[in-house]
């Protein structure tokens, strides 16, 4: 392939996935202000108008804030690849650090600050603009700032070794460089796996155990039941940055523990939070967990053997805007580019990614009222929905290339053993 003819696919796929992208989210902006004025026939008896209202207009506000996001991240995509922004910066960084490792990391981490910088203003606005206008927003600009602060070092402590294990690996283990990448790329996830619950994640939230014993008395019959065991019940502080409510357990093998947010405990009844726990919980024994990281190991391997391929075609450089350096390895730039174009070609795919998640959603809610009462999983869900504004009435399409969730009223369908 030429790189003329690669820059015209790249292009090609960049103006038919933004259009797509436009156009889907002007579907869901009209199809919830169409039903924003009724709220749907079997929610009626517990979800007021008023409530209905403010989920409809927190949907339209965070789609056109996609709008504006979606504008801008193209602009710099452009910015970075077509009009030579990667190329930019390599350049002045060899001037400092001549070519070889320091190089590639520098150019990395440099590619990260930048586009940092440039969304930014957009997470600012997310935040103190958006969330706070529907009241959700329970941060201050301090902890905000803290939170970015930390999660840049913490970021540069874990990733630059391993990025630099990834360039050792990519310049000095030959043509299946991506076969022993990946080996090492799983690894390192199944290693988070365990680290995140007890190390990473309360770098950011305090985890504290579940003091109520009734309700861990009620939680410890319901994992008996359903044979899960678990390293410990915890209460997460979400209340201290956000109004919004969950629960979930993280961690792999021996480490697993369930976290519910303090602001679902405060929500939702005992018999309700078993209810939701169960349906977590139908996810472990369901195996959906292993069945996603098996699938997403998979993906990764065949987009590592990719990238090995398209890292020795000099049209995949040259057709996005940068010159491979000669006698000098090009591997950081390769991995920037891949990353870079990788969701332009993959965005089409997004519902076949959803028909799973949402399969196995149904299966997990089955899970849940066979060992809760479907009943309490669908008080809890009504409840959940009204608090975090989630619409009742998404347009379909829509929903189907961005939710890995089904609509809540398919869900509650399923649940009450209605017809889809």
């Amino acid at each position: 392939m030429s790189s003329l003819a690669f820059s015209v696919l790249f292009v090609v796929f960049f103006v038919l996935t933004l259009a797509l992208r436009f156009w889907l989210a002007n579907r869901q902006i009209r199809h919830v202000l169409r039903h924003r004025g009724q709220v749907p026939t079997e929610f009626a008896p517990k979800v007021s108008l008023e409530t209905h209202q403010k989920a409809a207009d927190y949907t339209v506000a965070k789609t056109r804030f996609g709008i504006a996001a979606l504008l801008w991240g193209g602009l710099v995509l452009v910015g970075f690849t077509l009009l030579g922004g990667l190329q930019a910066v390599s350049a002045a960084l060899l001037q400092v650090s001549g070519p070889g490792m320091g190089h590639q990391l520098l150019l990395i981490a440099a590619f990260a600050a930048l586009s940092g910088v440039l969304d930014l203003p957009f997470e600012y606005y997310r935040q103190f603009v958006l969330e706070e206008r529907f009241g959700f927003n329970k941060m201050n600009v301090k902890l905000w700032l803290f939170d970015g602060v930390k999660g840049t070092l913490l970021g540069a402590l874990i990733g630059l070794p391993l990025l630099w294990v990834v360039l050792t690996l990519m310049a000095s283990t030959g043509s299946l460089w991506w076969f022993w990448t990946w080996l090492v790329w799983s690894g390192f996830q199944l290693l988070m796996m365990v680290l995140y619950p007890s190390v990473i994640a309360p770098l950011f939230n305090k985890f504290t155990p579940l003091a109520d014993e009734s309700l861990k008395s009620r939680i410890e019959g319901l994992m008996a039941r359903v044979g899960f065991a678990s390293k410990g019940l915890f209460v997460m502080d979400g209340s201290r940055r956000s109004a919004h409510g969950n629960a979930y357990f993280s961690g792999f093998g021996a480490a697993k523990r369930i976290v519910f947010f303090d602001t679902l405990i405060a929500r939702l009844a005992p018999h309700e939070i078993e209810a939701v726990l169960a349906h977590e919980l139908g996810h472990f024994k369901l195996r959906h967990i292993v069945k996603r990281l098996v699938v997403m190991f998979a993906l990764s391997l065949a987009f590592l053997a990719l990238l090995g391929y398209l890292k020795e075609q000099s049209w995949f450089y040259t057709g996005l805007g940068v010159t491979p350096m000669l006698g000098a390895p090009n591997d950081a730039m390769a991995l920037l580019l891949f990353a870079l174009v990788l969701p332009i070609f993959t965005f089409v795919f997004g519902p076949l990614s959803a028909i799973t998640s949402r399969k196995h959603e149904f299966e997990a809610d089955a899970f849940a009222a066979q060992h809760s009462d479907a009943s309490h999983l669908v008080s809890a869900l009504v409840k959940m929905y009204e608090d975090n504004a989630s619409t009742l009435t998404p347009d379909p399409l829509y929903s189907a290339f961005y939710d890995s969730h089904p609509p809540a009223s398919v869900r509650i369908a399923h649940l009450n053993g209605a017809p889809a």
